[in-house]
Formats: structure tokens, C-alpha cells, sequence
């Protein structure tokens, strides 16, 4: 019999179409992975049985009565805790918000709804997002399914771990600095950043908003396309939300012909502090996409060596001012300052974020605040937007003479759990080459391209492409992944072990 839970979305959803099985069945086989695998991994921070299999069920009836669904209609996916979800806990991987109940849905959460998709539940998370590990989620750390000694990626961890174990076919993250991307490079898994607005953001718990971003996660780049588009779109609840088309991302994906495509490798992201297995799996990439008719050549954005120092200013600035409202007067916990009888409101808030928030969140506002002080405000912040806007003109430049520019996703493979939590400079090192897409709102995908030959983990090729021009990605990822199948035999994913036999 087919494991279920081995198949593509794309792959279920025709097979849902063509009657060969319900999606009470794919359901109930991906609540089953989870309970069998997840008290190990810890992907899920709140898994809602119940609510996916009633789901499943109401599309099962529709479909039998004949009536016209979305094509992902009764597929199961796994939802990033920090978006909002009606009647399901929503945590941010934060004490401060443990216990809410949310009174509405995000957009994308709606959307899901709207079409039919069994959520399975919400996954684990650095607190608020501030996190490349997964280990700083206040309800302890999610584990990478290809060594469970390592971390997953994060912050978005619990999705990418979700999707790379077989738990769900499917997962939203989100994207601030590279929470969807790099946990896709470290956990073999496909990670969309969509351009900034394209998908809406209203009902994703803020953490940096003008840099924050939704987005799929998934195993092939189809199943990304097919997700994509059904979460996209104008959303008038979201100020920042682009007012125009969704790019025809499934099409392009559907495509996949690089020939005559102009493709520029980075200079800046390469070379020192990237693992060799990274850079010769991403020089193999490279080559399969040329002997494939892509032009290929090397492209310089100088500006990029700023690009880190003025994000870790641009996003605890924002960080701060977004976090400002967990004062337990509000929102958030209540948690009265010990051995205080008549306590003020100051000594309440104070109390209240010191318990709920932790050691990384602190670290991040208090650098936020600094930098937004008065006297402070235009050395560091204001100069952070400048190196933005800089760094904006540089790709605008570097897009007039490729189509799309590549990088590996992250400088190393998974590194083992707790090896730079003492270390936050060497953590935040990890994003350097997902940063940058994130400061100029144009969207960036991880493919897996192969193991590292150090330590048999999966490495990433990012894609880059000019704002609004999403369908160029999933067009080159695509027919990259069509090459690397052809070289494996099958998917990267697909050929890896189960997980029971993963050391």
C-alpha cells in the first residue's frame, strides 16, 4: 500500500481527485507520523486531530457530492505558530502569549480554510522569530529529521522539520531574515520568500514589519508554486499588501526551462566561512543549470558586506517598537512582581516581560530601543536605511544584466544543538545570504542541491529575483530540480531514509 505520507501535495491532490483515497485517510496517516516521530522532533508546539480530521471529512462529502473544490482541497498542512489561527492556540514560541486563543484567523490562515486544507497544527519557532536554530522557542528546541544531535534552522524550524519528517505534505513559515529559506537549505526542504507584500501579512504576529513575510514550505517546487498561489493576493486589511496580480508562479514551475536564462552567481556570498561541501555542491548546481543553455556569469554587489550589520539594526529597531505592546497591560501575561503588596504598573510590566519573554528576545529589544534613543536614532538607525536603500539601487543594477542571481542558502549544514547559543554574533552570521532579500523586499527560494560530503547534511541554492518577479524562481528552481532528479534518481527528500533510520 502507498504511504501516504511519502507523497507530494501535488501527488495527493490528484490522487484525492481521482478517488484513489480520501483525504480522511492522508489525514489521519499524517496525525499518525506526527504522534509516531514528533515526541522526538518537536516540529508541533499544539496539534489539532480533531480539527483536521473534521475538515477532511466536510471536503470528502463536497467531493462526493460533486461539487467544484480548489485543487488543494483536502490536503493536510502544518502552520507557523507566530500566524493567528480562530479557536487554535497561537504562542509566537513565547511564554508571554501562552494559552491564547486568537477570536480571528490570519488572511493566509483564512485562505487555507477557505480552501479546504486539513490544518494539522501549529509548529515550533524561535520566540517571536528571533532565532536562526529553533532553540530560543520558549517550549524547548525543534530537531533537524536528518540528525537529531543538530538543529533544524529557524526561526521557522518546526515547519521545515514538519514537512522534511513526512509529518505534513505541506507548511507555512514565515520570513524575516531567512526563517523560511535557511531551515529549508539545513532540512532538505524547498523555502519560498514571496516579494514583500505578495503575500498579506495582516493576522502574522509582528515581529519586523517591513520585513517580515509568509510563505511556503514544502518538498518539490510545485507543491511550493500550488501553495503560493493560493495564499497570495491583494489583501485590503494589509496597508502593506501589493494591489496587483499574483504572479503565474505554477505555470512557471510547470515550465521549468532555464535556456538562454541569465543567471549571476554573487561574489559576495561565497568564499570564506562557507563550508566546502556547501560550495561544491552549489558549483555542481551551477554547472547542471549551464550545460542546460543558462548563462551563467559572476555578479558583484559591493553593498553587500553591509547588508548584516544593517539588518541586526533595521530588525531590532522594529523589533522593539512591535514588542512594546506585551506590557501585560494589554497583552500578554500578567505576572506580579514578587513580595510587591500594592505593585505599580511599571513594577507589574517589568515583572510580567521579564518572565514571559526570553534570553534572545531581551537581547534583541534592548538593542532595538538603544538604537531608536534619543540621540542615537540617526547614527544607527537612520544609517541602517540608508545602507537599505543602497543596497536596493545595487540589486535594481545587478537585475539590469541577469535575471536572477544565486547563492548557497547558508554558508554551513546544520550545526549541532547548542553549539552557538553562548555565541549570538556566530548565529546571526548563518543569514548573510538570506539577509539581503528581506532588507529590499524581493523574494528568494531554497532548493536542496545535494549533502555536504563533512557530514552527509543537506545544502541550498538560493534564487534571487527582482521584486514582483516571483514565477522567474519557481521557473529556475524547477528546472534545476528536474536535473537533480535526473542525477539522484529521484528527490532528495524521496531517497532519504525513513526517519526512524536516520542516526
Amino acid at each position: 500500500m502507498t504511504d501516504l505520507t511519502r507523497l507530494t501535495a501535488d501527488q495527493v491532490a490528484r490522487g484525492l481527485s481521482a478517488g484513489e483515497f480520501t483525504s480522511v485517510e492522508v489525514t489521519q496517516a499524517s496525525l499518525d507520523r506526527i504522534a509516531a516521530v514528533d515526541g522526538d522532533l518537536h516540529a508541533f508546539l499544539h496539534v489539532d486531530a480533531d480539527g483536521a480530521l473534521a475538515t477532511a471529512r466536510g471536503i470528502d462529502d463536497r467531493r462526493g457530492k460533486g461539487e467544484q473544490l480548489s485543487y488543494l482541497a483536502g490536503v493536510p498542512i502544518a502552520v507557523k505558530d507566530v500566524l493567528v489561527t480562530q479557536g487554535m492556540p497561537t504562542t509566537c514560541g513565547s511564554k508571554i502569549l501562552e494559552g491564547w486563543i486568537p477570536p480571528y484567523d490570519a488572511t493566509v490562515t483564512a485562505k487555507i480554510r477557505a480552501a479546504g486544507l486539513p490544518i494539522l497544527g501549529k509548529t515550533n519557532m524561535d520566540e517571536f522569530a528571533m532565532g536562526s536554530s529553533t532553540e530560543h522557542s520558549a517550549y524547548g528546541p525543534t530537531r533537524n529529521p536528518w540528525d537529531r544531535t543538530r538543529i533544524p534552522g529557524g526561526s521557522g524550524g518546526g515547519s521545515a522539520a514538519a514537512v522534511a519528517a513526512f509529518e505534513a505534505p505541506l507548511a507555512v513559515g514565515t520570513d524575516t531574515g531567512g526563517s523560511i529559506r535557511q531551515p529549508g537549505a539545513l532540512t532538505g526542504t524547498v523555502g519560498v520568500k514571496p516579494t514583500y507584500g505578495g503575500i498579506s501579512r495582516y493576522g502574522l504576529v509582528a515581529m519586523a514589519s517591513s520585513l517580515d513575510q509568509a510563505g511556503p514550505v514544502t518538498r518539490t517546487v510545485l507543491d511550493a508554486a500550488l501553495l503560493h498561489e493560493l495564499i497570495a493576493g491583494h489583501d485590503p486589511m494589509d496597508s502593506t499588501s501589493i494591489p496587483e496580480p499574483v504572479p503565474a508562479v505554477v505555470a512557471a514551475a510547470r515550465r521549468a526551462d532555464v535556456k538562454g536564462l541569465r543567471i549571476g552567481i554573487v561574489t559576495e556570498l561565497g568564499g570564506e566561512g562557507f563550508q566546502p561541501g556547501v560550495r561544491a555542491r552549489f558549483d555542481e548546481a551551477v554547472e547542471l543549470l549551464a550545460s542546460a543553455g543558462a548563462e551563467v556569469v559572476e555578479v558583484s554587489i559591493p553593498s553587500l558586506n553591509y547588508a548584516l550589520g544593517a539588518y541586526y539594526l533595521v530588525m531590532p529597531s522594529e523589533a522593539s517598537s512591535n514588542l512594546a505592546k506585551f506590557d501585560a497591560m494589554r497583552y500578554g501575561v500578567r505576572v506580579p512582581p514578587a513580595g510587591v503588596d500594592d505593585p505599580s504598573a511599571e513594577q507589574v510590566m517589568s515583572s510580567s516581560r521579564d518572565a514571559g519573554f526570553g534570553d534572545e528576545v531581551k537581547r534583541r529589544i534592548i538593542l532595538g530601543t538603544y538604537a531608536l534613543s534619543s540621540g542615537y536614532y540617526d547614527a544607527y538607525y537612520g544609517s541602517a536605511q540608508k545602507v537599505r536603500t543602497i543596497l536596493a539601487r545595487d540589486f535594481t543594477a545587478a537585475f539590469a544584466d541577469v535575471d536572477v542571481l544565486v547563492s548557497p542558502t547558508s554558508p554551513t549544514t546544520a550545526y549541532p544543538l547548542g553549539e552557538k547559543l553562548d555565541d549570538p554574533l556566530a548565529m546571526y552570521l548563518g543569514d548573510v545570504a538570506t539577509i539581503p532579500a528581506n532588507l529590499v523586499g524581493i523574494p528568494g527560494l531554497s532548493l536542496p542541491v545535494g549533502l555536504a560530503d563533512e557530514d552527509d547534511l543537506p545544502v541550498g541554492l538560493q534564487f534571487l529575483a527582482p521584486q514582483k518577479a516571483d514565477d522567474r524562481l519557481y521557473n529556475a528552481a524547477a528546472a534545476l530540480e528536474r536535473l537533480l532528479e535526473d542525477t539522484w534518481g529521484g528527490t532528495l527528500l524521496a531517497k532519504a531514509p525513513q526517519l526512524e533510520d536516520v542516526r
